[in-house]
């Protein structure tokens, strides 16, 4: 019998959902104990209901499983959800209502002010939202959730800036990749030698995500960073990584060498507590001109790691850069895994 913890993914047939099982495959803690999805997959053994798209081979055990109807009723506590929004706004809350503990990936339940919006690097602290959360006090459940694709890689890269310098003003343009969109995602004859100017809602969730995110906990509330935040988020012919080209103004003057420090030397609670999905660096900083590149960089720390280079003085704030990060890893899956880690480790998943 193994003594890991049993979980469940909602929403398991999709890339997120595949994701999740690749990275639970050999995790020591957590393991697949239970699959849901839509109607039309439920009842069906998982090999059969859902087209694998990961890169390693569908585990033999998982691929017997029978994908259950998504409900609360036979689920283990443990919940990876991995839903789009409108399905999460329904589903969620009632998974909590019932005693789960919810680790989301969906946008639903982000910006609720008694939800923790959590990188364990930066804002650990957050999660004590938790015990303010009305199904925590009626059945123990609750729901964490983890940020925007594109907001990750740029708070990971903000977050030692802001520590050190402070921020008064962000700029960024995101070159986002076609994973980020699931599966078929984007068309490719929309694609392909091509740019798509748009992404439904993205800009926003990267503006007020970020905000909350490097806010602090005051009380029994958030209180959102106030610096200046503007994105503009584009899709391109990329299979998984984010870019981006981010300007920044700071509060305090700082030499090169220092900002790269910053980077290079951030460390947090994931590796004080040695989670298990936890990078050794959370971000590191690349000296080669051309680089990070998508092809090369987007699977550094197995995919945790944010990736940036190109730092050099701006003519209209102070510095500008770019910025990599692993959208479906250290974006998706490999966040609500490290969020689920924090949390055990905090004891609120016992």
């Amino acid at each position: 019998m193994s003594n890991k913890t049993p979980v469940g993914i909602l929403g398991a047939t999709g890339i997120v959902g595949q994701r999740f099982i690749q990275m639970l495959e050999q995790h020591p803690w957590f393991e697949v104990g239970w699959l849901a999805a839509s109607e039309r997959s439920e009842g069906r053994h998982y090999a059969e209901a859902a087209r694998w798209r990961m890169k390693t081979a569908l585990p033999e055990r998982v691929a017997r499983m029978v994908v259950s109807p998504a409900t609360p009723d036979g689920a283990p506590r443990v919940i990876f959800a991995a839903l789009d929004a409108a399905a999460a706004h329904e589903l969620e809350p009632r998974f909590a209502e019932a005693g789960c503990a919810v680790i989301s990936n969906s946008s639903a339940l982000r910006m609720k002010p008694d939800v923790p919006l959590v990188i364990p690097e930066v804002n650990a602290q957050h999660v004590k939202l938790i015990d303010r959360q009305a199904w925590r006090r009626k059945s123990g459940g609750f729901a964490v959730t983890n940020p925007n694709c594109s907001a990750i890689g740029l708070v990971l890269a903000l977050a030692p800036l802001e520590q050190r310098f402070g921020l008064e003003t962000v700029m960024v343009v995101t070159m986002q990749a076609v994973s980020g969109a699931g599966y078929p995602g984007v068309a490719s004859l929309d694609i392909l030698g091509n740019v798509i100017p748009y992404i439904a809602k993205e800009e926003e969730k990267m503006e007020e995500e970020t905000l909350k995110l490097l806010g602090q906990l005051n009380g029994a509330a958030i209180k959102p960073a106030t610096f200046g935040m503007s994105a503009q988020c584009n899709r391109v012919a990329v299979e998984d990584g984010h870019t981006e080209s981010v300007s920044v103004k700071l509060t305090k003057r700082a030499q090169p060498t220092e900002i790269i420090a910053a980077w290079n030397e951030f460390r947090s609670v994931p590796q004080e507590l040695k989670l298990p999905s936890a990078p050794e660096r959370p971000v590191i900083y690349l000296n080669a001109a051309d680089r990070p590149q998508p092809r090369f960089d987007a699977d550094s720390g197995a995919g945790m790691t944010a990736t940036v280079g190109r730092l050099r003085p701006c003519s209209v704030l102070d510095w500008k850069f770019t910025v990599l990060s692993h959208n479906t890893i250290r974006g998706a899956a490999g966040a609500a895994l490290l969020n689920a880690e924090l949390l055990k480790a905090q004891g609120y998943l016992d």
